[in-house]
């Protein structure tokens, strides 16, 4: 037992976290501390509490979030725990869940998994501090944690969502909004030895305001739309398929970013700008056809390619021959009428347009 291991992976925003990876054995075990827990725990838990919850979703907090924005709160709150998975305090947290467990086995059991070590170039550094994701038990043990700050946001009447430990709070005045997250960060920091990341929190206007990806229209504030930096980082992922899929088949490629565009889309349903993902269908179709006419090679290939697509001599001889690079060449009308958006569509390429939750 306890025969888990943890390593650091990078963040989308810079900087690691600890991910812990338990054994079959131990994620049983964690499972089943959760299935007894969960029940004792849940009852407590603030409503405005999101995370890692039965029947609650990201999409859920987000609409509260839009609620709140609707009532004319229009200043945000932006709380960032700097690591708070790595830096939550043992000996608090287990305080927090001694008031509802008796049993002195399952509180030993528990504190073993906080203190399991980290394995560092072979050796194992013991654990004082922090609850390692990756295992069953680590969203519950967060949210048992982070119910002390509902608990004084519901105290002080503030209108807020939480998803596991990002934070939102909503108020009606930029002086409101200082005042509250100078008072939460004293509150953090002394009362639960959490640290606030004062580079990332901060007080913003829901436009400028980013929660669990989505951001808010800057001309109509109560619309929920993707985030810009979450399109960047579908981007990102799109740009590794897309290098990836060079020598390959296309059917593989259209295979490959069917699986990424439709989890995507899916978790992002609440926006609903259509021109928005017209533009990145565009986009993705492009660099396909520009993988086409990379895997095409020489200009005598091309020609060929073309004139099987009916493209008359002359014409197929002239884009062919052009000198012009891939990137212009896919967006160029010999491409897009003969390479047809109708070809990706029978290959069951996804549409972020068309298909909403499929």
């Amino acid at each position: 037992m306890l025969d888990s291991f943890y390593r650091e992976i990078s963040q989308p925003n810079g900087g690691t976290r600890m991910l812990g990876i338990p054994s079959v054995i131990d994620r049983v075990i964690q499972q089943a501390l959760v299935n007894v827990l969960t029940p004792m725990f849940d009852p407590q838990f603030s409503d405005n509490s999101y995370g890692f919850r039965q029947g609650r979703s990201a999409q859920m907090a987000v609409l509260k979030a839009q609620e709140f924005i609707k009532q004319g709160y229009n200043w945000v709150v932006e709380l960032d725990l700097s690591k708070f998975f790595d830096r939550v305090n043992h000996d608090i947290l287990m305080s927090r869940v001694a008031k509802v467990v008796e049993d002195k086995k399952i509180l030993k059991l528990i504190r073993r998994y906080l203190n399991a070590g980290i394995m560092e170039n072979g050796l194992v550094k013991p654990r004082s501090e922090g609850v390692p994701q990756g295992g069953p038990l680590s969203p519950l043990l967060s949210n048992i944690m982070l119910t002390e700050l509902d608990r004084e946001l519901e105290k002080r009447g503030h209108k807020f969502c939480r998803y596991a430990d990002d934070c939102n709070i909503y108020v009606k005045s930029e002086e409101a909004a200082k005042r509250v997250l100078e008072s939460l960060t004293k509150f953090l920091e002394g009362g639960l030895k959490l640290r606030v990341n004062r580079d990332k929190s901060g007080t913003f206007r829901p436009y400028e305001s980013v929660f669990l990806g989505y951001t808010f229209h800057r001309y109509v504030q109560t619309r929920v739309i993707v985030a810009p930096k979450s399109v960047k980082r579908l981007k990102e992922k799109l740009k590794v398929i897309y290098r990836r899929s060079r020598g390959t088949s296309l059917s593989n490629a259209i295979e490959k970013l069917t699986q990424l565009l439709r989890g995507w889309r899916n978790y992002f349903c609440l926006n609903t700008r259509k021109e928005f993902f017209e533009k990145l269908d565009i986009n993705i179709r492009t660099h396909l056809r520009c993988l086409i006419w990379r895997a095409w090679k020489k200009p005598k290939t091309r020609e060929r390619e073309l004139r099987k697509r009916r493209l008359d001599e002359y014409n197929a001889w002239k884009s062919a021959n052009n000198g012009k690079g891939p990137w212009w060449n896919a967006q160029a009308l010999h491409m897009r009428i003969y390479i047809p958006n109708a070809l990706f569509k029978r290959m069951g390429l996804y549409s972020l347009r068309l298909q909403r939750n499929a």
